[in-house]
C-alpha cells in the first residue's frame, strides 16, 4: 500500500477521540505533517503531548465557521498547503422512535455529524481546488444505508453524510480532489465496551485497522476513487 507523500499536510477533526488519535498516528508513522482540530488546546497535548515542526494544534468549535477557517488559515501558514481533510469528529444518540425525536436530538445529530463536516469542507476544498488537487475522507457510518429501529435520526445524518459524499466526488473529481467516506460498524472503544459489556469486541472494527483504511484513501493507489463507501464491519 502506498503511503501519501511525507510532505503531505494531514488535517484531521474530532483528533482527541479515538479514531482520530489512530488515524493521527497512522500518517505522523508514514512523515505527514498533522494539523489536529479539536474542541480544546489542553485536550489536544493531553492527547498527543506538545507541538513540533510536523504537528500543528488548531483548537477549534467544528460548528462555528469562522474557527474552521481559521484553523485552516493557521495549517497553510505553518505548512503552505492541506493536501488531505479527514473529517472524523461525530457523534451518536439514539432510542427514540422517529415520531418520539426531540429536536434537540435532531438538531444534535445533524450538527456534530453533518454541519461540522460542511463547516471543514467549506474552508479546506478552495484550498485544495488552487493547489491543484487534494483528498477529502469523510467518516459515515454502517447506519448510512438502512433506517433501523430507534435510530431515525442517526441514520438520516450519516445518510446525509454519504449523500455530500457522493455529490462532493461529483463536483470536484475534475479539480483532481478525491471524496470518499468510511461506513464503520461498531468501533472498539473503551466506551463501547463500557455501554456494552456483554457484547463480544473481537467482531468489532479496531480504530488501527480504519486508520489503515484512511491511509489508503489517501494514497496515490486510491487515485481512481471517487464517492466510494467503504463498508467496514470487523471480523467475521
Amino acid at each position: 500500500m502506498a503511503a501519501p507523500s511525507a510532505a503531505a499536510t494531514v488535517v484531521v477533526t474530532g483528533a482527541t477521540g479515538n479514531l482520530g488519535r489512530a488515524v493521527a498516528c497512522a500518517f505522523a508513522d508514514r512523515g505527514a505533517n498533522l494539523v489536529l482540530i479539536g474542541h480544546r488546546r489542553e485536550a489536544l497535548a493531553s492527547a498527543f503531548g506538545g507541538e513540533n515542526p510536523k504537528r500543528l494544534f488548531a483548537p477549534a468549535e467544528l460548528l462555528d465557521q469562522a474557527q474552521v477557517d481559521d484553523a485552516i488559515r493557521a495549517a497553510l501558514a505553518r505548512f503552505g498547503r492541506v493536501d488531505v481533510l479527514c473529517n472524523i469528529a461525530g457523534g451518536f444518540r439514539s432510542g427514540s422512535r422517529v415520531h418520539e425525536t426531540s429536536d434537540r436530538d435532531w438538531d444534535f445529530l445533524l450538527a456534530i455529524n453533518v454541519r461540522s463536516m460542511l463547516n471543514a469542507v467549506r474552508a479546506t476544498v478552495p484550498h485544495m481546488i488552487d493547489a491543484g488537487g487534494g483528498k477529502v475522507i469523510n467518516v459515515g457510518a454502517h447506519a448510512a444505508l438502512k433506517g433501523m429501529a430507534g435510530m431515525g435520526a442517526y441514520c438520516a445524518a450519516k445518510s446525509s453524510v454519504l449523500r455530500l459524499t457522493e455529490s462532493m466526488a461529483a463536483e470536484l473529481r475534475e479539480k483532481m480532489i478525491n471524496v470518499n467516506c468510511v461506513l464503520p460498524t461498531i468501533i472498539d472503544t473503551p466506551e463501547n465496551r463500557a455501554a456494552m459489556p456483554a457484547a463480544d469486541p473481537a467482531r468489532w472494527v479496531a480504530p488501527d485497522d480504519l486508520a489503515r483504511l484512511f491511509v489508503f484513501l489517501a494514497s496515490e493507489d486510491a487515485r481512481a476513487m471517487h464517492g466510494a463507501a467503504v463498508s467496514v464491519s470487523g471480523l467475521s
